[in-house]
């Protein structure tokens, strides 16, 4: 399919967000260098494929983040390893959590993983490896599929500052991935701010997030996706989800990719 960049503007100059049909290596790196504040790419996973996903999803029981941590409750399926760091490295009931989740994910479309269908797609508009993030060598897990359908508050991802050394190789830059299983009627939106956390910040930290009053007046880029579509931008920014509105369920494949001084990328949760 041929690629059409739609870009839109936003509150500041060079932090626009690109629509397109197929992800091409200049998206991911013009994300990564600030001067893209997001990515949108349209029908990266078919109707049908969704459909049938969300479908294997209800058999699911999801589990969540911690809930005297992350109000309102955020519904996943997978480990985060932001879940299981334990000041040195993953504990060892993340590897149990990680195996469970890989397993009922396969079931999601017969004969098909997802995730692995995903990093097929990234890695054939990269034109490069898609790897899968080691930590002392044990592939991490990758591919958490979550739901988001009240909202999230301003916060960052940044895994080399908030997990120093659980990465194999760490990576130069990372970016968020959410390719989107269901959509509610209206909003849901993410919220991308050209700002990045610095140690005052934390003078304003609301449990996992921070008080929005941090990103008045500060260039943002606002992403309304569709079904299938996917969404992508870099984490180190601040971000946050605007709750559902109309009722709906806000379902997303999520995942991050770090970006190694190399030509190949590695992904995980």
């Amino acid at each position: 399919m041929t690629s059409t960049d739609i870009t839109k503007p936003t509150s500041g100059a060079m932090f626009d967000i690109a629509v397109v049909d197929q992800l091409r290596p200049e998206h991911i790196t013009k994300v990564a260098a600030n001067v893209l504040g997001a990515v949108r790419i349209r029908g990266f996973f078919t109707s049908a494929e969704c459909a049938d996903i969300m479908s294997g999803l209800e058999g699911c029981e999801l589990g969540a983040y911690d809930e005297q941590f992350v109000q309102p409750r955020v519904a996943k399926l997978g480990p985060a390893a932001y879940d299981f760091y334990g000041g040195v490295g993953l504990t060892d009931e993340y590897w149990a959590a990680a195996q469970s989740a890989e397993q009922v994910r396969s079931t999601l479309l017969p004969g098909r993983d997802l995730m692995e269908m995903a990093r097929s797609r990234l890695a054939a508009g990269w034109g490069g490896d898609i790897r899968i993030a080691t930590s002392n060598g044990r592939r991490l897990f990758s591919g958490m599929i979550r739901e988001i359908n009240y909202g999230a508050k301003p916060h960052f991802d940044e895994v080399v500052r908030e997990f120093p050394g659980v990465l194999d190789c760490e990576p130069v830059c990372q970016l968020a991935f959410n390719c989107y299983l269901a959509m509610p009627p209206a909003s849901g939106e993410s919220v991308v701010f050209r700002r990045r956390w610095t140690p005052a910040d934390e003078e304003h930290r609301d449990t996992y997030g921070y008080a929005q009053s941090l990103l008045a007046g500060r260039p943002a880029a606002e992403v309304r996706a569709e079904q299938g579509d996917a969404v992508l931008f870099d984490c180190r920014n601040y971000h946050l989800v605007r709750p559902n509105s109309g009722g709906g369920r806000r379902v997303t494949l999520s995942f991050f990719i770090g970006l190694q001084p190399a030509t190949w990328l590695q992904v995980w949760s």
